[in-house]
């Protein structure tokens, strides 16, 4: 399944929440990405189309197996680049930045060569 970026982020928020919270709600996603309740809306309603969460009768959403593994992707993802950016030098600020956008386009090969060059220099 192909997932466009704001369905990644989405995705990724929910697994970030879902570590801080007991259970995570639209209203946090929205608070979180600073997005209005329409778009979460729209956004949750695809993503349970996709198979991605559920959502119960309270309104509790939960990332299914292959929304996991897509969150968990993404966030390793930005946490690593966040970390080799910020080797080079980057401010942190920017670092998590620049990696929140790099992160949905690098490749898996590219990706994989960076976390083999990072653990050849720690």
């Amino acid at each position: 399944m192909h997932l466009q970026e704001s369905g990644e982020m989405y995705l990724e928020t929910i697994l970030i929440l879902s570590k801080e919270k007991p259970s995570v709600r639209a209203i946090d996603i929205g608070e979180y990405m600073h997005f209005s309740k329409p778009s979460v809306s729209r956004a949750v309603g695809l993503l349970k189309n996709g198979g991605l969460i559920t959502v119960d009768t309270d309104g509790h959403i939960c990332l299914t197996g292959t929304g996991r593994k897509i969150a968990e992707k993404i966030y390793t993802r930005h946490t690593v680049l966040t970390e080799v950016l910020t080797a080079l030098g980057v401010p942190s600020e920017i670092a998590a930045a620049d990696a929140c956008k790099i992160e949905h386009d690098i490749s898996d090969e590219t990706f994989t060569a960076l976390c083999r060059h990072m653990e050849r220099y720690k």
